[in-house]
């Protein structure tokens, strides 16, 4: 009895008066940096490691030697975490923490040294008594701290394959959702080329009968007597037709797109209103024509979807094997038409051929076919629209050296029908008389009115390569007036150019 009374108060003094415990304040964050582990669970391990060498004991002789006193602070501790501060209705039940065997265990739940030695641990936290229980083992047992970092060990290899796992998971996820949207994409791709193809051939239909009556003329006067190359020059002629016509397309809707955000940009919008206007922009494009072969223009595929839809209404509403309609109304006596009355103008139909030799021999002939152009010249040849034509047709090359060509049309009436030619030093000497003209005015008798006949471009003047081939077109009359065919060699200041050309109409 007196050994049962020492070990209580024994235990007592680990607490103070107010409950505390005065073992060493190690906080639970310590036990974790110190352990690896959280301290409910190292109590856990800890319990199972104590557990498991008290019954090795019997078996290898591996058990830690603890004395009695130990054991008892051992069972106060457990109960304490278990349990909180000492309560009457729990008996402490002994169990593999039997302090003196178990031929002892009944006697020793009713010694009151083991309720003592709970009680007298007061308002001690459960996080506290894990904690002296786990240093207590500890300092008696050195394999606690390695069994401990083998479950470490264990757990971080757990760890280390779950994320492995999750990664392996993920990584097959997004392959496999990479994999949806290649074939997503790749069905919207063809679906678009599918359509692209339909209105290709919408609008390839439409410009070929346009052209039919234009290209079988031309190919009967070619190729007389001979169906088939008659058939096969008219596909290659509506080949050349159709490139050239969407080439026209793509450039107009550029130049346009130019124009707006220019405009806009001196507007001075905001970002946000900017991107607006530029995404909503309808290709709204003119018939001017736009033949550079030296311009590569680049446009989106909702844009060539806009631009064909767009074209194609405007080709249903024309006559599909005739030019277009001449309007009722007559010029007035100076042959001057207001420009809201003036119709659209097709566009026109260039191509090449190879037998440049055999077309220069057929023309040297005829004197008025040749033409010499001098260094810094430019050659104008008016050709008045005929009243029994529909078409006009010409073909043209050069000796050696390439030269600029361009197709205007002037709204107004010649007396004739005589085709003239008319030289000029260079291609800007009638637009610069007409800007002088114009900046030229009197205050007394105030500004003149412009009497010219207004003029549109069908084909802007670029240099051709037309040494190397013959250069063909067509273009359908729009109307009354006269074809202007310019032949540039401003850009020359030292080669003369000789020209041959032809040019006629059809019905």
């Amino acid at each position: 009895m007196a050994d049962t009374d020492k070990l209580a108060n024994e235990v007592k003094t680990m607490t103070l008066q107010n409950g505390e415990s005065t073992a060493p304040n190690n906080s639970s964050d310590d036990f974790m940096n110190d352990w690896g582990f959280p301290l409910p669970d190292l109590y856990k391990l800890a319990l199972r490691f104590y557990k498991g060498t008290t019954n090795g004991s019997e078996k290898d002789g591996k058990a830690i030697h603890l004395t009695y006193k130990e054991k008892l602070r051992l069972v106060a501790y457990t109960k304490q975490a278990a349990h909180g501060k000492y309560r009457n209705d729990v008996s402490p039940d002994v169990g593999f923490l039997d302090v003196v065997g178990n031929d002892r265990s009944t006697r020793l739940s009713t010694d009151p040294s083991m309720w003592q030695a709970w009680q007298n641990l007061g308002d001690m936290s459960k996080e506290s008594a894990m904690m002296e229980f786990i240093k207590l083992v500890d300092s008696q047992c050195g394999l606690l701290r390695p069994y401990i970092e083998a479950h470490k060990a264990e757990n971080m290899e757990k760890i280390k394959k779950q994320r492995e796992a999750e990664e392996q998971r993920r990584r097959e996820e997004e392959e496999k959702e990479r994999k949806r949207l290649e074939e997503e994409a790749q069905r919207q791709l063809e679906m678009e080329r599918k359509r692209q193809l339909e209105q290709e051939m919408q609008i390839r239909t439409a410009l070929n009968q346009q052209t039919a009556v234009q290209f079988s003329q031309y190919a009967t006067q070619q190729c007389p007597g001979n169906k088939q190359q008659q058939e096969e020059l008219i596909r290659q002629l509506q080949e050349q037709h159709f490139q050239q016509y969407m080439q026209q397309v793509y450039q107009q809707q550029l130049l346009h797109q130019q124009q707006q955000y220019q405009q806009l940009q001196q507007n001075t919008p905001s970002a946000q209103q900017l991107q607006q206007n530029m995404s909503s922009a309808a290709p709204n494009t003119t018939t001017t024509t736009n033949n550079n072969p030296n311009v590569t223009t680049v446009i989106t595929k909702t844009e060539t979807k806009e631009l064909t839809q767009a074209q194609m209404q405007q080709m249903q509403q024309q006559q599909p094997n005739g030019p277009t309609s001449v309007p009722t109304e007559q010029p007035d006596t100076n042959g001057n038409k207001e420009d809201h009355e003036l119709p659209p103008l097709a566009a026109a139909s260039m191509w090449t051929r190879k037998d440049i030799k055999e077309f220069k021999e057929s023309l040297r002939k005829d004197k008025d076919s040749v033409i010499k152009i001098g260094s810094g010249e430019t050659v104008t040849v008016r050709v008045p629209t005929h009243e029994d034509g529909s078409c006009l047709f010409w073909e043209f090359s050069t000796d050696y050296y390439d030269i600029g060509f361009g197709v205007y049309f002037e709204w107004t009436v010649e007396p004739s029908n005589a085709v003239t030619v008319h030289v000029s030093e260079s291609s800007d000497e009638e637009d610069l008389e007409e800007e002088q003209q114009e900046n030229k005015v009197d205050v007394e008798q105030g500004s003149k009115q412009d009497n010219r006949p207004p003029t549109d471009e069908i084909i802007p003047v670029y240099r051709r390569d037309c040494h190397e081939e013959v250069y063909c077109g067509s273009h359908a009359y729009p109307g009354q007036g006269v074809y202007l065919l310019k032949f540039d060699n401003s850009y020359s200041l030292w080669r003369s150019k000789n020209l041959y050309y032809r040019v006629y109409y059809s019905r």
